[in-house]
């Protein structure tokens, strides 16, 4: 993600039922640019972007945490979301990090079911209202 392509991805939206799960992008791009700990990411596919997703790394305990995941409506059922934390998983975990976490929301059954099928782990933390869940490599 950049200037040149950060209002293509400002448009991205998840399905209907998927809107009450997520903010908008132009929420998680104001958290990266103002809040300085996100670092957003565009999802390309056959080069066009599909999507957003962005990292950031706890200081406590050293997590690098994935958030921000939506995919544009038209691009859902894909395979996309999956492709997508493979390859952050993928990227993240051969710099040697081992733990990346996430959460989301109890009611996001959707997020709940791919997280779970990619060996990430329900801890019985909450981050705010939502559950977290952690990967470890290693």
């Amino acid at each position: 993600m950049d200037a040149t392509n950060w209002s293509v991805l400002a448009v991205v939206e998840p399905k209907p039922d998927q809107r009450d799960f997520v903010a908008p992008i132009t929420r998680y791009l104001c958290l990266a640019h103002y809040g300085g700990e996100w670092h957003p990411l565009a999802i390309e596919v056959d080069g066009t972007i599909v999507g957003h997703v962005m990292w950031a790394v706890d200081e406590d305990d050293g997590s690098t945490w994935l958030g921000g995941l939506v995919v544009d409506a038209p691009h859902q059922g894909r395979g996309v979301g999956r492709a997508t934390v493979a390859a952050f998983l993928d990227r993240f975990t051969e710099d040697g990090t081992t733990s990346v976490a996430l959460s989301y929301s109890p009611e996001n059954e959707v997020a709940r079911a791919l997280y779970l099928s990619m060996e990430f782990i329900e801890t019985g933390e909450m981050e705010d209202d939502e559950i977290v869940a952690r990967y470890r490599r290693g």
